[in-house]
């Protein structure tokens, strides 16, 4: 992996939401976690609509109010899910890497994983989309944190053996841009699961047209 993706997977230390927030204790973090959980459960069975910050801190054995210091918001919360559902995608895609000898293939093949993944949970999957849509700039560091890992996953299965350069960077951030695009078109019904393949796969080939540039 690159220095430049060891910077952007290099995980956060968790802390509660807040400009100067304090790194969370052992305590602390299992809780967020049991939080986290509950959030993901919810969302499982109902969607965006079934995640009530009461029904959340009940599950999760935790205050109303202790709910709040750790996430302000539902769409904070969803976000926070979203962020922990791409650490874990990002792990398993460690373990069992993409097959693909050209960097395109090993990255669409990447997202389409972590795709089939989402599609397995779609109210999940449709929760979080619309909590990063609904999102405003008090969650803007959040949102950050789901594109770093996003970019994370997409520059691990391009296996670079050098620092990405700007033109690669850019191509990262459309793709990511695609993929997105497309998780949201297939949760409204407005897109199969091969046009997305089909999305994903063409876009991918911009890894192809970088690397020529570069060459």
């Amino acid at each position: 992996m690159t220095a430049e993706a060891k910077a952007v997977t290099k995980p956060a230390t968790a802390t509660m939401t807040g400009p100067a927030s304090p790194p969370l204790t052992e305590r602390q973090e299992a809780r967020r976690r049991r939080i986290l959980h509950a959030s993901a459960q919810l969302a499982s069975r109902g969607g965006f609509d079934a995640v009530q910050m009461r029904e959340v801190a009940e599950l999760s054995q935790v205050a109303l109010g202790t709910l709040y210091r750790y996430f302000p918001s539902k769409v904070h919360l969803l976000v926070a899910t979203m962020q922990d559902q791409l650490q874990h995608m990002h792990s398993t895609l460690r373990k069992r890497p993409p097959a693909g000898e050209e960097p395109a293939e090993r990255v669409a093949e990447t997202l389409m994983r972590a795709f089939r993944a989402l599609q397995r949970e779609p109210h999940l999957a449709d929760a979080m989309v619309r909590a990063l849509t609904f999102a405003d700039r008090s969650v803007s560091p959040e949102v950050d944190t789901v594109s770093r890992l996003t970019t994370a996953i997409i520059l691990d299965a391009m296996g670079l053996e050098a620092p990405p350069t700007a033109e690669q960077l850019s191509a990262v951030r459309v793709i990511e841009h695609t993929w997105h695009s497309a998780l949201i078109t297939w949760l409204s019904g407005r897109a199969s699961i091969a046009q997305v393949k089909i999305d994903i796969e063409t876009v991918c080939r911009l890894i192809d047209l970088t690397a020529a540039e570069k060459a």
